[in-house]
C-alpha cells in the first residue's frame, strides 16, 4: 500500500485507517471506476483515483464520529453508488461493531452494483430497490444523506415515513448556509456542524431533533 495513499486516508482523524481497510477501499473505487464504464455511479468527470479518494470516499468517511454505534441499524437514502453507506459500513468492519447499514436505491442497476460490493467485501449490508418516499413506519438508528434531495425533502421526508430514529447527518455544499437558514424558517432543529474535510465552503450536519414549526 502505498504511503500517499496511507496519508490520504489519515485524514480522516476521527478513525485509525487500518492498511486492510485502506485495501477495502481502494478495491470499492476500481469497483466504481469499472461499473462507471456501464451506468453512472458518480460523475464521468471524476474518474481518477485520487480524486475519487478525496472526493466521494473520503468526503463520506469523514461522518463516521457522527454516527450512532449503539443502534442495530443505520440508514442511507437514495444512496446512489454507496455513498456514503458502503464506506460506513466498510469502517463498522473495521471497528469490529455489527450495526447493519441498510441502503435504499430505486434504481435496478445501481442496487445490483451495490449487492456485488456487499458480497466481494463482506458487509453488513441490506440493500432495499425501493422509492424510499413508499416506505413507512421505518425504525433505524442513524439516518443519513448525500447528493439526494434538498434538505426540506428530506426533512419532511423523515418527519412523515421514519418511526423512530436517533439522528440525521446531511453533507450541505457550498450553499448549504443559505439553505440551512431558510430552513429554520420552517424547522425547529437541535444540530452540530463540522466543517468539510474535502470542499472549502461546505460543511456535515448532525441534526439531532427535528420539529416542524406551527405556520
Amino acid at each position: 500500500m502505498d504511503n500517499i495513499i496511507l496519508n490520504s486516508y489519515s485524514k480522516i482523524s476521527d478513525l485509525n485507517v487500518s492498511r486492510e481497510t485502506c485495501n477495502e477501499l481502494e478495491s470499492l473505487i476500481s469497483m466504481i471506476q469499472a461499473k462507471n464504464r456501464e451506468i453512472n455511479i458518480i460523475s464521468k468527470k471524476i474518474y481518477e483515483k485520487e480524486a475519487i479518494r478525496e472526493r466521494h470516499i473520503i468526503d463520506s468517511a469523514q461522518i463516521i464520529d457522527f454516527v450512532d454505534l449503539n443502534c442495530n441499524t443505520t440508514s442511507d437514502l437514495g444512496t446512489g453508488g454507496g455513498m456514503p453507506g458502503l464506506i460506513v459500513a466498510i469502517v463498522m468492519k473495521q471497528i469490529k461493531n455489527s450495526m447493519k447499514v441498510t441502503l435504499y436505491e430505486k434504481s435496478y442497476h445501481k442496487c445490483v452494483f451495490l449487492k456485488e460490493v456487499s458480497k466481494k467485501l463482506n458487509l453488513n449490508t441490506e440493500i432495499i430497490q425501493k422509492d424510499i418516499f413508499t416506505v413507512k413506519n421505518i425504525e433505524t438508528g442513524t439516518i443519513m444523506s448525500r447528493a439526494f434531495k434538498p434538505m426540506p425533502v428530506i426533512l419532511n421526508l423523515i418527519n412523515q415515513n421514519f418511526k423512530k430514529h436517533k439522528n440525521v447527518i446531511l453533507f450541505m455544499g457550498n450553499t448549504g448556509r443559505k439553505i440551512l437558514n431558510e430552513t429554520l424558517k420552517e424547522w425547529d432543529l437541535d444540530f452540530e456542524e463540522k466543517k468539510s474535510l474535502t470542499s472549502e465552503g461546505s460543511f456535515i450536519l448532525n441534526i439531532k431533533k427535528i420539529r416542524k414549526k406551527i405556520s
